[in-house]
């Protein structure tokens, strides 16, 4: 037994009444094609009159021939259906990709498909009227297949134009991703570079910049890089080796950007100096990674280059803080591990207690002639005396070196 839906399409097919509707339809399109000039005309100063700013992104002449292929496309839609052909929306699609790479609002472009479809409407009206009057009555059975038509090609239209949307934003991002690692990398000098950056990154091009860098291998997966905090706007870049943010500054400083990003970042990241304008990115980002690089992973802190420049000193010139760390701590190298670890432990505390005995014992919990003993075992291997500022200036970097540099080349 056929289903219901099956009888009702046989019904619909053999509706004398929709055939009939189809065929006067059919004939109408003809007369409607050669109006379509004058239809046309009438289009263009509707839409114009109801959305002035129409003009603005679509030139005229190019509008009118548009709004002409969109009417045909229409009527000759009209003419497949009724024939019961196959629909061509290519002009639909073709004008929905026009219309976003000039920037016109989707709401504007669909407000002048529906008024087309009124017109079109009509206009087939008149047709009739003016060929067989006496067939309005039949013509009014045609009404959703002319609306249903309206709505394809909207729907289309809408379709074509948010891909292209989407595409352009793409490219886009793609584009100031692009320009913003030129920046970072250095390239900086490149004329015309820094301007094309502060336009696609909305960024003043002589303006005050810091740049962060964040361990890859600490990341916190719930870090949402912030586009903006405390007044400052950060833009992020996430790289093979690093995260980089790019942070203008306006009137604050290097410590506000601490201060924002210290309850948000878990793990390790170096700042850099204030740099003056876009085209000295790379220098920040390169300054911003010697800080990262006198973090130990663990440390869990965020330094300022400007706060750590002797360990920095010793990060940006590896082989040389080698050949110091060598030079100065080499004779420990025939120590036990934990036995030269607990030496350098003693001296790293001790440095950070500004050469007090008392609070380095206090901070390691053990007496304070514990720490005296170590220290001068220390200036016995090492030849050096914690009593020559000279002799402790070399004995900071060549530890700086032994915890930061070595490590890293081993």
């Amino acid at each position: 037994m056929p289903s219901t839906s099956t009888d009702a399409l046989a019904a619909r097919v053999q509706d004398p009444g929709l055939k009939a509707a189809n065929a006067l339809a059919a004939s109408a399109t003809g007369a409607l094609l050669l109006r379509v000039p004058d239809l046309t005309d009438r289009l263009v100063a509707e839409v114009l009159a109801e959305d002035p700013a129409y003009g603005e992104f679509v030139p005229k002449d190019e509008f009118w021939e548009s709004v002409r292929d969109s009417l045909e496309a229409g009527i000759e839609q009209m003419r497949r259906k009724a024939a019961g052909e196959r629909a061509d929306l290519s002009v639909a699609e073709r004008t929905g990709r026009r219309r976003c790479e000039q920037g016109l609002p989707l709401e504007s472009l669909l407000r002048s498909y529906r008024m087309g479809g009124r017109i079109i409407w009509e206009a087939l009206i008149q047709v009739v009227s003016e060929e067989d009057p006496d067939s309005l009555q039949v013509l009014l059975r045609y009404a959703s297949a002319v609306w249903h038509t309206i709505e394809q090609q909207s729907t289309v239209v809408s379709e074509s134009y948010r891909r292209t949307e989407s595409e352009l934003l793409r490219r886009s991002s793609e584009r100031v991703q692009a320009l913003l690692d030129a920046l970072l990398e250095g390239r900086g000098a490149d004329p015309g570079l820094a301007k094309a950056a502060s336009a696609a990154l909305d960024l003043p091009e002589h303006g005050r910049y810091a740049v962060v860098v964040l361990r890859v291998s600490v990341r916190d997966s719930g870090f949402e890089r912030p586009e903006e905090i405390g007044g400052m706007r950060f833009v992020w870049r996430m790289r093979t080796d690093a995260e980089v943010g790019v942070v203008s500054l306006g009137e604050h400083d290097v410590e506000d950007v601490v201060t924002a990003l210290q309850p948000l970042v878990r793990g390790e990241a170096g700042v850099s100096a204030v740099i003056e304008g876009l085209a000295g990115l790379g220098r920040g980002r390169w300054l911003a990674e010697v800080a990262l690089g006198t973090c130990r992973p663990g440390d869990h802190r965020i330094v300022r280059l400007d706060r750590n420049l002797p360990a920095a000193l010793v990060v940006a010139q590896p082989e040389l803080g080698d050949l110091l760390g060598s030079q100065v701590l080499g004779p420990l190298a025939e120590l036990d591990p934990s036995d030269r670890e607990i030496l350098l432990e003693t001296l790293a505390t001790w440095l950070d207690c500004e050469g007090s005995a008392i609070h380095t014992a206090s901070r390691l919990y053990c007496h304070r002639n514990t720490v005296f003993n170590r220290l001068r075992r220390l200036e016995q291997l090492t030849s050096r005396s914690l009593h020559r500022p000279r002799d402790v200036v070399e004995l900071a970097l060549a530890l700086d070196a032994a915890r930061l540099v070595l490590p890293r080349q081993g």
